[in-house]
C-alpha cells in the first residue's frame, strides 16, 4: 500500500508545487490603491489577466462609519462559481466609489477586505488592507451635485433592471454569436442586410465595408449611430441592439452575385474582435417576381427597415438617436401640445375638471393649481412606466386595461360621481382614513390629492390608450437600443405637453364663481360631462345600438333635468336665456338621436343624412375589408397580390381604440377614399381580444397597438408609408398614391 500511496503523493505534491509556482503574489493578481476626489473615496483595483475578484466580498467598514455613503458599485459578471454558486465577479479594473457626508472629522481610518481566484482554479484567503485618509479638504456638495447624483444613480438602476432582465455572461461569446449576420433578399434589384446585435456588443459605424461582385451598389444609407467614448479610436459613432440597411443594386450583370461585408465590433466586457467577413452566394430573382429569401446564422428574420424614406414613427425614433438632449425633449413637449387635441386627451378635461368643482368649501386658484399638477405628474410617470414597459416586452401595457369588467368597473365610478355632482349624496373618505390621512399630512387636502394622484393613474391607463407616432417612435427606440432612461424621460416630458392644457383649465375652473345657484348649474354640467364620459368608455364593448340609445338618453333628458323647460323668472339676464337656448339645442339633438334610434341606427356626427334612402344605399360609402387572424392568413393574402400585381392594405383594428374608430368614420367612409381603394386589397386585423395570435400578428410588424396601416405591394411592405396613429382622408390619400 505504502508503494502505491507514495508514488501519488508525489505527483499531486509535484502538480501543487507547479501550480503555485505560477501564482501571482496577492498585492500582483490584485493591486489596491484608495484616493479621495472631490467629494468621494475611489477605491480601485487593477487585477492580472487570469485572475478575478468576488463582489460579494468585497467588505467596507470605518472608524467613522457615520461619514460614510452607501459604496456604488459597477455592475458585475455573474459567474457560476465551483465554490460559492452564481456570484458576482470583477476582472480588468474595478472602481468603487463611497460619498463622503459632511462632518468634523479630518481623517478616517478605512478597513476594506476582499477575496479573488485566479482561473487555474485556486482561491487566495480573504485579503485586508487597512489605509488612513485624510478628509479635511471635503466639501458639503452643491445643488447641482446633488442633483448630477441624483440623475447618475437613476440611470445606474436602470442598467441595473437591464442586466436582469439580460443576464450578462462572464466569457465573452464567438463573434458570430455577439453579432448575428443575416441577408434577406427582398426583390430583383434590393438586399436587406442586418445585424442581430448581443446587448454586451456594439459594432464602430465607420468599419463597415459592403462590395457586390456581379452588380454595382447604389446609394447605402447607414443609420446615425450612438457616439461612445472609446478607449481605441476615441468618439465614436457604434450601433447596439438590431440594425438593418437596404442595399439598392445596379447594373447588374448576372442573378449569381457574391455579397461581401466587413464589419468590426466590441465587447463591453474589455474585448474588441478582429474585423469580420462574411462572403455569400445569392440568387436574385427574375425581374417582376418576387422570392423572398434569408440566409442568416440562426437569427430570425429582421423586418425590413428602409433607411432611404422613414415613415413619421421611425424618425421620431431617429430623432432620439441625436445627441442634443435638450432638443430632443423640447420636440417631445411639443409632440405632446399636439396630442392634447386628439380625442383621447378631452375625457381628461371633465374628469380634472369635475374633481376640482366637486371639493367641498372654496378652492383657491393655489390649490386648484396643485390639484391638476399632482393629476398630470401621476398621468405622465405611468405613461413613462407603461412606456419603458412596452419597449422592453413589445405589449403595450394600457391595452391589459381596456377588458369588459375593467371599463364598466371605472364607468360605474363616473355615474357615482355624476351623482354626486347633483347633490343626492357626497362622496369622502371613510372617516378613519380620513384621520389617519390627516395625521400623516396635518392637512386635509392631502386626502384628496392621494385620490386625485390615483385618478390620474388610472385615468392614464383606461381612459386614453391611443397609440401616436411620437409614442410608438419611443417604444421603438426602447425596443432596439434598451436606453429607458432617454426613452422614458421622453415619453414623460410628452406627457407634460399633453397634460399642460390640462393644468390652465383646472387653475381657471377654480376662477368660476362658488356661491349661489350659478354653482350648482356648474355642478349639473360637470354631472352630466360625467355621465358623457361613462359612456364614451361603454362605447369599446357595447353594441352600435346600445350606445346610439345611451346617448340619446343623455342629450334628451339632461337639458330637461337642468330645467331648460322651466319658465324664466320675471328678470332674467343674457346669461339665464343664453343657457336655456344651449340647453333647448342639445335637447332638439337628442330628440333627433331618437329618430336614429327608431330608424335602426346611423351616424351621430349626422343624423338628418340618409333620410329618405335605405340603409343599404347609406353603408354602401365604406371600404369593405377583409378580416384576417393570423401571420398565415396575411401570407396567403399576399402571395395571391403579387401574381394579380395588387397593393395590398392591412388596418390594425380594436373596439376599444378610439382613434380606430375615428378613422372608420372619416377615413373609410369617405366617398374619396372608396374609389381609390377600388383596385386595392384592403385587409383588416382586429385585435380587440389581444390574444396569443393578435399579438404574434403585431410583433411581426412591431405595431404596439392599433391603429396602425401598412402598405404592401409584390409582397414587400412600404415601410416609409406606415400609418401610426390618426390621419385624415387627404393624407391617407397622399400614403397610398406613393406606393401606386
Amino acid at each position: 500500500m505504502k508503494r502505491i500511496l507514495l508514488p501519488l503523493f508525489l505527483l499531486l505534491f509535484s502538480t501543487f508545487t507547479q501550480a503555485e509556482g505560477e501564482l501571482l503574489p496577492a498585492d500582483e493578481a490584485f493591486a489596491f490603491k484608495a484616493n479621495v476626489v472631490n467629494d468621494e473615496i475611489i477605491l480601485t483595483w487593477d487585477i492580472a489577466e487570469g485572475y478575478y475578484l468576488y463582489k460579494e466580498k468585497i467588505k467596507i467598514s470605518s472608524d467613522f462609519s457615520t461619514h460614510l455613503g452607501v459604496a456604488k458599485f459597477p455592475p458585475a459578471k455573474i459567474k457560476n462559481d465551483e465554490f460559492f454558486g452564481k456570484i458576482g465577479v470583477y476582472r480588468h479594473n474595478v472602481k468603487v466609489a463611497i460619498p463622503i457626508l459632511k462632518g468634523e472629522a479630518k481623517s478616517l481610518l478605512l478597513n476594506i477586505t476582499f477575496q479573488g481566484c485566479a482561473d487555474l482554479g485556486v482561491c487566495y484567503p480573504p485579503i485586508t488592507k487597512t489605509v488612513a485618509l485624510d478628509i479635511s479638504t471635503v466639501q458639503a456638495p452643491s445643488i447641482v451635485d446633488n442633483a448630477l447624483e441624483f440623475f447618475s444613480q437613476a440611470k445606474k438602476s436602470t442598467q441595473s433592471v437591464i442586466e436582469k432582465i439580460t443576464p450578462i455572461s462572464d466569457e465573452p461569446l464567438p463573434a458570430d454569436k455577439a453579432f448575428k449576420f443575416s441577408v434577406d433578399i427582398l426583390d430583383a434589384k434590393t438586399l436587406l442586410i442586418a445585424w442581430d446585435i448581443h446587448p454586451e456588443y456594439y459594432l464602430y459605424h465607420d468599419k463597415f465595408f459592403i462590395d457586390v461582385k456581379g452588380a454595382d451598389i447604389g446609394n447605402v444609407n447607414f443609420p446615425k449611430g450612438k457616439i461612445k467614448d472609446d478607449p481605441l479610436f476615441g468618439k465614436v459613432q457604434i450601433h447596439k441592439g438590431k440594425l438593418s440597411v437596404e442595399i439598392p443594386l445596379l447594373n447588374i450583370s448576372s442573378q449569381n452575385i457574391t455579397f461581401t461585408t466587413k464589419y468590426q465590433g466590441c465587447w463591453t466586457g474589455g474585448i474588441c474582435y478582429p474585423p469580420q467577413e462574411k462572403n455569400i452566394d445569392l440568387v436574385l430573382p427574375v425581374q417582376g417576381e418576387i422570392s423572398i429569401s434569408t440566409i442568416t446564422q440562426d437569427s430570425p428574420k429582421i423586418p425590413a427597415q428602409p433607411s432611404v424614406e422613414l415613415n413619421e414613427t421611425d424618425k421620431i425614433a431617429a430623432l432620439l438617436q441625436q445627441d442634443n438632449l435638450f432638443w430632443v425633449l423640447v420636440s417631445f413637449f411639443g409632440f405632446g401640445l399636439l396630442l392634447s387635441l386628439t380625442p383621447c386627451v378631452f375625457p381628461m378635461i371633465p374628469i380634472l375638471s369635475g374633481i376640482i368643482v366637486g371639493q367641498k368649501g372654496e378652492v383657491t386658484t393655489r390649490k386648484a393649481l396643485i390639484m391638476s399638477i399632482v393629476f398630470v405628474l401621476a398621468m405622465s410617470v405611468t405613461y413613462s412606466i407603461a412606456g419603458i414597459l412596452a419597449g422592453y416586452f413589445g405589449e403595450n401595457l394600457q391595452v391589459l386595461f381596456q377588458t369588459p369588467w375593467v371599463l364598466v368597473v371605472f364607468s360605474l365610478i363616473f355615474v357615482a360621481l355624476a351623482f354626486s355632482m347633483f347633490g343626492y349624496y357626497d362622496i369622502q373618505l371613510p372617516a378613519s382614513l380620513q384621520s389617519k390621512i390627516a395625521n400623516i399630512s396635518h392637512k386635509q387636502e392631502g386626502g384628496h390629492l392621494i385620490g386625485v394622484a390615483i385618478m390620474g393613474f388610472l385615468s392614464a391607463l383606461i381612459v386614453g390608450p391611443c397609440v401616436a407616432p411620437p409614442l410608438a417612435g419611443a417604444l421603438i427606440y426602447i425596443g432596439q437600443t434598451g436606453d429607458a432612461l432617454l426613452g422614458g424621460l421622453s415619453l414623460f416630458v410628452m406627457s407634460l405637453g399633453m397634460g399642460a392644457p390640462l393644468i390652465l383649465i383646472g387653475a381657471g375652473v377654480s376662477k368660476l364663481p362658488r356661491a349661489g345657484g350659478w354653482m350648482d348649474n356648474v355642478k349639473y354640467v360637470f354631472g352630466i360631462l360625467m355621465f358623457a364620459v361613462a359612456i364614451w368608455l361603454l362605447d369599446r364593448i357595447i353594441s352600435e345600438m346600445v350606445s346610439l340609445i345611451l346617448w340619446a338618453a343623455l342629450f334628451s333628458i339632461a337639458p330637461i333635468a337642468m330645467g331648460v323647460l322651466n319658465k324664466l323668472g320675471d328678470t332674467p339676464n343674457a346669461w339665464s336665456r343664453i343657457f336655456k337656448a344651449i340647453g333647448l339645442l342639445i335637447m332638439f339633438y337628442g330628440i333627433l338621436l331618437w329618430g336614429l334610434v327608431a330608424r335602426g341606427g346611423g351616424d351621430m356626427l349626422a343624423p338628418l343624412s340618409g333620410w329618405g334612402a335605405s340603409n343599404t344605399q347609406v353603408q354602401q360609402v365604406h371600404v369593405q375589408f377583409d378580416k384576417i387572424k393570423s401571420i398565415e392568413d396575411l401570407d396567403r393574402v399576399l402571395a395571391r397580390s403579387q401574381k394579380n400585381n395588387q397593393i395590398v392594405m392591412l388596418d390594425f383594428y380594436a373596439d376599444w381604440c378610439i382613434s380606430c374608430k375615428e378613422l372608420e368614420r372619416f377615413v373609410f367612409s369617405n366617398t374619396v377614399v372608396v374609389d381609390a381603394m377600388r383596385n386595392v386589397i384592403a385587409l383588416q386585423a382586429d385585435v380587440t381580444d389581444n390574444d396569443a395570435v393578435d399579438k404574434a400578428l403585431m410583433a411581426k410588424f412591431n405595431i404596439i397597438g392599433p391603429p396602425g396601416i401598412l402598405f404592401f405591394k409584390d409582397g414587400v411592405e412600404h415601410r416609409g408609408q406606415r400609418i401610426v396613429g390618426e390621419i385624415n382622408a387627404q393624407g391617407y390619400l397622399e400614403h397610398l398614391n406613393n406606393v401606386k
